[in-house]
């Protein structure tokens, strides 16, 4: 089992440490809902170290991406980030991932932890033709840590004298923090305001403690990936092997924008024009429960008794106060209002169709 370098942080902060994704990572430090609801008020400190990072180089980065990606990272300018799916010749989602591109010919990017061996095996089998191209996974020399909430900006201001109130949302810069050389975004998985830090590996131990030793103002929390993922749900924001895998295609998703058939050509393309042409079968929605009960992955979904889908993502949201979720169904029960049944245990339990994201953030960061 592989281990962050804030692992022995961890440890000795208490937290709750779980197998993820070949990784022992921290599920909670004190409790999953209060974490969570610190950072919708304030802030809280995640590692995501886990997460896998490639550089992309040379004369054709940027082509060799624009034909990769389903996204146009050609309209991405420098020092901008980009949310894109990877999709393999059916159309199917491989991952889910961020795009940071530094010049044209200089990207980074960050993609799901389960999924790094296979993303990088995928690159360098496409980057074939493209014979200038560099790929290198640097996970392992490059950490990263998130802070997310509406105090994230105060937080690094205050700990650091830096200003980073001037970046706009999905921007990066390269920043010293301290003694720190790092490279922050203003990005996030949470629906809050926040950033994700880069940095040299040797130093993220150090990083994380400044912000916990600096932060006097009792607004900054570290928060584990239990409360991760009941944030990132309410925020309408997919996992990747729950929500999408490659037997499911961003047509089907709430993140079909991402998809870009004006461009000239990308791996899927014609996969998925031929699906957008036939029409769309089955959708991503979002539910909340009606009757009381958690679903979960893999619960069968149901309508006048016939199983129509199945639940890929659920939980209750401390922020609503409800029982959400996300479920794959046929399109045509898809639809703002539809009442249908989730199978929990052995009850058929009432939930209806709700809009996603099921909270967003308010004007309230600071």
């Amino acid at each position: 089992m592989k281990k962050t370098p804030l692992f022995e942080t961890h440890l000795a902060m208490n937290a709750s440490m779980v197998a993820f994704s070949g990784y022992l990572m921290p599920i909670q430090y004190n409790s999953i809902i209060k974490e969570h609801n610190f950072v919708r008020k304030h802030a809280g400190l995640f590692d995501i170290s886990h997460m896998g990072r490639f550089e992309i180089s040379g004369n054709n980065a940027c082509s060799f991406l624009q034909h990769v990606v389903a996204n146009d990272v050609k309209r991405l300018a420098d020092n901008k980030v980009l949310y894109t799916p990877i999709c393999n010749e059916e159309g199917g989602i491989i991952d889910d991932i961020l795009v940071y591109r530094r010049n044209e010919k200089h990207f980074l990017l960050v993609v799901n932890c389960a999924n790094r061996e296979k993303d990088l095996s995928w690159l360098q089998k496409q980057s074939n033709p493209y014979q200038t191209i560099v790929i290198r996974d640097v996970t392992d020399d490059i950490s990263l840590v998130a802070l997310q909430g509406p105090f994230s900006r105060h937080i690094i201001e205050t700990t650091f004298n830096s200003d980073v109130g001037g970046m706009e949302k999905f921007s990066f810069q390269d920043i010293s923090l301290g003694d720190f050389h790092t490279t922050i975004s203003r990005t996030g998985y949470t629906g809050e305001d926040g950033f994700e830090i880069f940095t040299d590996t040797k130093d993220v131990v150090k990083l994380w403690n400044s912000f916990i030793d600096g932060e006097k103002t009792n607004d900054l929390l570290p928060a584990g990936l239990g409360a991760r993922d009941t944030l990132r749900l309410e925020a309408g924001l997919l996992l990747y092997g729950n929500d999408m895998d490659e037997t499911v295609t961003p047509l089907e998703t709430p993140i079909c924008w991402t998809v870009k058939f004006d461009k000239y050509a990308f791996v899927g393309k014609e996969s998925l024009l031929r699906l957008k042409e036939k029409g769309i079968r089955r959708k991503l929605a979002g539910f909340e429960m009606i009757d009381r009960g958690i679903p979960r992955n893999g619960y069968p979904v149901l309508k006048g008794g016939e199983v129509i889908g199945k639940v890929t993502s659920g939980s209750f949201s401390p922020t609503t106060n409800k029982t959400i979720g996300l479920c794959l169904v046929s399109s045509q029960y898809a639809g703002i209002g539809e009442e249908l049944g989730v199978r929990i245990r052995d009850k058929t339990c009432a939930a209806r169709i709700v809009k996603i994201p099921f909270y967003t953030v308010s004007s309230k960061a600071v």
